[in-house]
Parts: C-alpha cells; sequence; structure tokens
C-alpha cells in the first residue's frame, strides 16, 4: 500500500471529524438534541475534558497529562505508519494504524486548540463562536466535541432477575462519541479480529540451494549413480 494512499485516507476522517465538530460548536448549543433517523440516531452536543467516549480523570493536571499524551503518541504514530507502510506490511494492518491515527490526531486538535480557537458553549445559548477574543480555555486545555448518539434500546426495565441491570431504566448504547473516537475503535477491534491474517507469515521462496539439497534431487543423484 503506497503512503499517498495512507495519506488520503487519515486526511478523509480528519476533515469529516472536524468539520462535524465545527458545525455543532458552532450551531448548536451545549446539550441539544436534534434528531436524524429516527430516534435511535440522534446528535446530542456535549464536551469532555478527558478519553473517548467521554470517559475523564484528573481535572486540569489530568487533561494537560492527557494532551501531552495524546501529542506523544501521535508523534510516535507519524513514524511507526511511515515504518509500516515502507516494510510493506498487510494492507489491512496499515489501514487499521492509519484509522487510529487519524482519530488520536482528530482529538488532538481539540485538545490543543478549541479552548483559544472558540468560545464557551453553555445550555441555552449563546453559541460558541469561532475566533472569539478570548477563548474558553488555554493552549493544550481545550475540551473534545462529542455528538454522535445511537440509544438503540431507551429506558426499557429489564426482568429484575438480570444481574446489575434488572428492574431498573435501561439505556443501550448510552455513550456519546464523535468521528475521531469511532475510527479509533473501529482500527483497534479490527486489528483483535483479524490479527491472525495480519501478521500471517508467508511461506518463504525456496533457493536453487535449497532444491539441489531437496531428498528428491539427492535420491535421483544416488540413483544415477548407481546406473
Amino acid at each position: 500500500m503506497k503512503l499517498r494512499n495512507v495519506v488520503f485516507i487519515i486526511l478523509l476522517i480528519l476533515i469529516a471529524d472536524q468539520a462535524l465538530k465545527f458545525w455543532v460548536k458552532t450551531s448548536m448549543f451545549y446539550h441539544e438534541e436534534r434528531f436524524v433517523l429516527g430516534s435511535w440516531f440522534r446528535l446530542y452536543f456535549i464536551e469532555n475534558e478527558g478519553m473517548a467516549y467521554g470517559w475523564s480523570f484528573g481535572g486540569q493536571w489530568g487533561k494537560l497529562m492527557l494532551t501531552l499524551f495524546r501529542l506523544g503518541a501521535v508523534v510516535f504514530g507519524t513514524w511507526y505508519i511511515k515504518r509500516i507502510v515502507e516494510q510493506e506490511y498487510k494492507k489491512g494492518f496499515i489501514i487499521c494504524a492509519a484509522l487510529i491515527y487519524a482519530g488520536a490526531v482528530g482529538n488532538l486538535i481539540d485538545s490543543m486548540f478549541y479552548g483559544i480557537l472558540f468560545s464557551g458553549s453553555e445550555i441555552g445559548g449563546p453559541l460558541a463562536t469561532l475566533l472569539p477574543e478570548k477563548g474558553y480555555a488555554g493552549f493544550l486545555h481545550g475540551h473534545v466535541v462529542d455528538m454522535l448518539y445511537f440509544p438503540l434500546v431507551e429506558n426499557k426495565v429489564p426482568p429484575e432477575w438480570i444481574p446489575f441491570i434488572g428492574g431498573k431504566p435501561f439505556t443501550f448504547f448510552q455513550p456519546i462519541f464523535n468521528i475521531a473516537d469511532a475510527s479509533i475503535s473501529t482500527g483497534v477491534i479490527a486489528m483483535l479480529l483479524f490479527q491472525k491474517q495480519f501478521f500471517k507469515s508467508e511461506p518463504a521462496p525456496s533457493t536453487e540451494a535449497e532444491k539441489n539439497d531437496s531428498p528428491t534431487t539427492q535420491e535421483s543423484d544416488q540413483a544415477n549413480s548407481a546406473l
């Protein structure tokens, strides 16, 4: 797989991810919900300070460490993708690595720049503005924008005999995420599912010396000597 094709995949995901985030950030109020396909696919605007799917830890220091970790991962990922392309790894593995890399870059952009690129979002307005006089946070402290929400089963009450969720209102799937999160998850899951195919070793081609030393060749030589 050629490097330019990998770059194209990464750029395609980044453009889609950032375009949707820019639109949501400047067109929706914080916690606003819009139905896209029935009630099971919605845009629900939230922001988080932490990891994928709204997970977070450690307050402002945790946020800073997470952003720096993402930055280091992206720097390493840039080198690693170039390396596996040059060494001609399996096409599927390279695509998975590109998906993970693109997702990491997408969320890193939020963390690094959104705090200074946008004004803050609030419930009920006003809408956030791009390039305000003063952003809502400093460099490296921006919030990650999430909006994709798929509550396939909502507020159902399972039988009480089901462990953990029985007798309580239950919603599946609850996490709200973005295109970058989906890209990372798709890459990781595909790697786990197809790791045997990705890392299956190819049989080494036999050399002329090996052919000459093969049992069939040796037996033929012995038969000719006997004649």
